[in-house]
């Protein structure tokens, strides 16, 4: 396939990366200090930020969502234009990032906010941004996706735009130190299957794309196997695999499925599961779905990055290996917490995939409302 591609973000990484933003945002510009709730208060991150920031304007918005929701950001928009913000800076995981790309795009823009997640308006310009990332794991810090929550109607949607990739990113790993054990595991899943939904298709003979996906599973899947030897190299290994594994390069010039992901931000909207979970969850049952057009893919897979020998049923014992990888991590494959009404929840998740024009999904368009509720038959327990 043709493509253009160009990263534009300046990677900062290693230990002690905070202080070079006082050199990579102008003095003249006013910056707004967008973060979550507190945690980088803890870990040291909110004083290295003030500290490199004590030459710049700077006001503070804090409050962003696990999953940022556009009635707090609304508000971060309303400050950025009363307070006249030249500057966004988001210090946290990918959701805050992603809320601080809603922000800039917001900000120049005079019309309700959220038609940018419905498409109504295409992002055309957007302020500048910068990101320090505190949690591995959706490569926001230097790619052009969001994903916004609108929590009165439980919708989850995405945009995406090359207006928003942030100027640059910080990538500390000393940062991951004080991060909870279920936030580390949702990062390798995460990653995990962001590299599986741009290589998880077809064969294409591209072999770039097809060695760096596997490179970037071995890694993650080594970094799981480790998991309770978490030293400065398993945490900066899983900070830059996070980070490749969704920077825009992976998917060049091959399909892309991303089915998972529609899927997956219903059960996070509806049942406020941890997005990498909901992936998890979809993922297994998602594949054996498709399994007539994933099946060399997914033998490739089990060859190349589990070591599996060839045999009649690889394709499934492929997805029997990636599932006891997250369960090892001790992530569910299936969707229990629901309510304990399984139809009911089916038809919950069903309503919004029609809602929001989720009715042909997949590489090749063909997962459509019959075939998610033959996956979700199987996600939801």
């Amino acid at each position: 396939m043709k493509f253009s591609y160009q990263n534009k973000t300046r990677i900062q990484f290693g230990q002690g990366q905070v202080a070079s933003i006082k050199e990579l945002i102008p003095s003249d510009q006013k910056v707004m200090f967008i973060y979550g709730f507190g945690s980088i208060k803890k870990n040291g991150v909110f004083d290295q930020v003030v500290a490199a920031l004590s030459d710049h304007d700077y006001v503070e918005f804090a409050g962003v969502e696990a999953n940022p929701t556009v009635e707090t950001l609304d508000k971060a928009v309303a400050q950025v234009k009363e307070q006249g913000v030249d500057f966004i800076l988001a210090v946290g995981g990918g959701s805050v990032i992603d809320g601080a790309k809603y922000v800039a795009a917001a900000s120049l823009y005079e019309g309700d906010g959220w038609d940018i997640l419905e498409a109504k308006h295409i992002v055309s310009q957007a302020m500048p941004i910068g990101a320090i990332l505190t949690l591995p794991a959706t490569g926001s810090e230097s790619n052009v996706n969001s994903v916004v929550t609108k929590a009165a109607t439980q919708q989850k949607l995405a945009f995406g735009s090359p207006f928003v990739q942030p100027e640059f990113a910080v990538m500390d790993p000393d940062v991951m130190k004080t991060l909870p054990q279920r936030q580390l595991a949702n990062g390798i899943v995460d990653a995990w299957v962001h590299v599986c939904e741009q290589y998880l298709t077809y064969p294409a003979g591209a072999l770039v794309q097809d060695g760096y996906a596997e490179a970037l599973l071995k890694s993650l899947k080594t970094l799981g196997d480790n998991f309770s030897d978490q030293d400065d190299a398993w945490r900066a290994n899983l900070m830059w695999s996070a980070n490749q594994a969704l920077n825009g390069q992976l998917g060049l010039g091959v399909a892309q499925d991303w089915a998972t992901h529609m899927i997956g931000h219903e059960l996070t909207a509806l049942y406020g599961v941890d997005h990498a979970r909901s992936l998890a969850m979809v993922q297994g049952s998602l594949l054996r779905n498709q399994m007539d057009v994933k099946r060399a893919k997914l033998e490739q897979m089990g060859r190349n990055v589990f070591g599996l020998s060839d045999h009649s049923e690889l394709a499934e014992q492929t997805i029997e290996q990636i599932e006891a990888f997250y369960q090892s991590l001790d992530v569910e494959t299936q969707l229990s917490d629901h309510g304990g009404d399984k139809s009911l929840a089916i038809e919950k998740i069903m309503t919004q995939l029609e809602n929001h024009g989720r009715i042909s999904l997949g590489e090749n368009n063909a997962i459509d409302l019959e075939q998610s509720r033959a996956i979700l038959s199987q996600a939801v327990a």
